[in-house]
């Protein structure tokens, strides 16, 4: 058995009835044993908000908002020592949440959490820090380590070819 596996991962003769695994005729132990992935994913999946989808009620709510009046930062260096968590979710480099330039529609990257839960709520803060593993990429975009792997594989090759237009060089 491997060491990176707990017994509770693997599924094998020994607790193959125990997991609901035995054979067609239900004799005996199963002809094969496999081992099973636990799932990963212990927070919620980012949500997409898209404005067509949207109530003419949730669009008059929207519209009677009214923005507080405070003197938001606009530069690195005005915000760089304001208090954290940041309280502009609307700023580009929030990680709480996307806004699609093309579409409209507004991606919720942590679901399931207020801005003011997240210990990381700017991405220049994770920058100025210096290099990070893609594992810790992934908890801090909510995303998995190998579609941050992907994403960086795609900018790499953008660099590299001088693509910067925006389109994906992959395909």
């Amino acid at each position: 058995m491997d060491k990176d596996h707990d017994d509770e991962d693997v599924v094998t003769e020994d607790n193959a009835t125990e997991a609901g695994r035995t054979d067609p005729e239900g004799e005996g132990p199963p002809a094969l044993s496999r081992k099973v992935r636990q799932k990963r994913r212990t927070r919620a999946r980012s949500k997409t908000i898209a404005p067509k989808r949207l109530t003419k009620e949730e669009i008059l709510i929207g519209q009677e908002l009214l923005m507080p009046d405070v003197d938001r930062p606009r530069a690195r260096g005005q915000c760089k020592d304001m208090p954290r968590p940041c309280p502009f979710v609307s700023c580009k480099h929030h990680l709480y949440l996307d806004v699609n330039q093309e579409t409209g529609s507004i991606k919720l990257n942590f679901p399931d959490i207020d801005p003011w839960e997240m210990r990381e709520t700017c991405s220049l803060d994770v920058a100025d820090r210096g290099g990070i593993t893609l594992e810790e990429v992934g908890e801090i975009l909510n995303l998995t380590r190998e579609r941050i792997r992907q994403v960086e594989v795609c900018g790499l090759l953008k660099l590299k070819m001088g693509n910067g237009d925006g389109e994906n060089p992959l395909g």
